[in-house]
């Protein structure tokens, strides 16, 4: 349980709304920043704005996946208001005040460094990317079937990347018929789709490997999909870059060949909030509850 122990939300989508719950049925007390739109109503749970939140008081900060923009400011579909996090804000809250987000940037980085607070970013962690990647698994599959005319059955799939999402991808269009190549460096992963009956090839071969490709499915997240890469394509592949953003492809040059090209990350949270949310809440619980424990041994 964690009884005692207050923390305060601030912003966020319909994820959570999943953590606030699990946390107050916790016993947790929470405030609730970028809230003041949401109907429902958590126990435990109080509506507040930023300039009333007695952060000397507040154990963790719980951010939305993005965390913050590069000016401080934090994204929530249940408030007009604008909703900054400052240093001066943490530096109010007790010394063993931990904030959790998804990612960071350069400005959540810096005031939490210079706040001397802990920050955790959730989706750094295995746990919560493998979870994650059964979700945004369904919403490529979602993707592929809306903006083809062919099934995903018989059609010549290339995959970017063996991680944590590249794996599952692959693997669930494998069984859905798909003739499957992925593209890696590592030595292991190339190994790896190996074993998994896939076709491997080195990322350094990608312009020769796409020729014949009809959907091309990128999740490094750094420009790998070029121009180059593109003009080798035929007109008719469907590219879906499942990267952080900016994404891994020259959309510019794909919009002016006619490929289509679409920027899909956050897939999670777009097609089903509800279990994305449950994910980050079941990790988040965990790990507030041990930072409880350890703090009262």
């Amino acid at each position: 349980m964690l009884t005692g122990m207050q923390i305060a939300v601030l912003g966020g989508d319909a994820r959570q709304l999943e953590i606030i719950r699990k946390l107050t049925e916790l016993d947790a007390k929470i405030s609730l920043i970028g809230f003041e739109q949401l109907d429902h109503a958590f126990t435990g749970a109080v509506k507040e704005k930023i300039d009333e939140v007695e952060f000397n008081a507040v154990d963790a900060i719980i951010l939305p996946v993005p965390g913050t923009n590069l000016e401080g400011e934090i994204e929530t579909i249940f408030s007009n208001e604008k909703i900054k996090l400052t240093e001066e804000a943490l530096k109010e809250t007790p010394s063993h005040c931990k904030i959790y987000s998804g990612i960071t940037n350069k400005y959540l980085s810096e005031i939490t460094s210079s706040a001397e607070r802990e920050l955790i970013q959730l989706f750094e962690r295995d746990d919560v990317a493998i979870y994650n990647s059964i979700p945004t698994v369904e919403g490529t599959i979602m993707m592929a079937i809306q903006h083809t005319d062919f099934t995903i059955h018989g059609s010549n799939l290339i995959i970017l990347g063996l991680g944590r999402v590249g794996m599952s991808v692959a693997r669930t269009f494998h069984h859905l018929g798909a003739r499957v190549k992925v593209g890696a460096r590592k030595s292991e992963h190339l190994a790896r789709i190996t074993e998994m009956g896939l076709i491997p090839f080195h990322m350094d071969d990608l312009e020769q490997e796409v020729s014949n490709s009809d959907m091309l499915i990128n999740t490094i997240p750094a420009k790998v999909v070029t121009a180059g890469v593109i003009a080798k394509m035929p007109a008719h592949t469907l590219i879906i870059d499942l990267a952080s953003k900016p994404g891994g492809t020259d959309f510019r040059y794909a919009e002016k060949r006619g490929v289509k090209a679409l920027l899909a990350p956050g897939l999670p949270g777009i097609v089903a909030p509800k279990s994305a949310g449950q994910i980050l809440a079941n990790v988040l619980s965990q790990l507030l509850l041990n930072d409880l424990t350890s703090r009262k041994e």
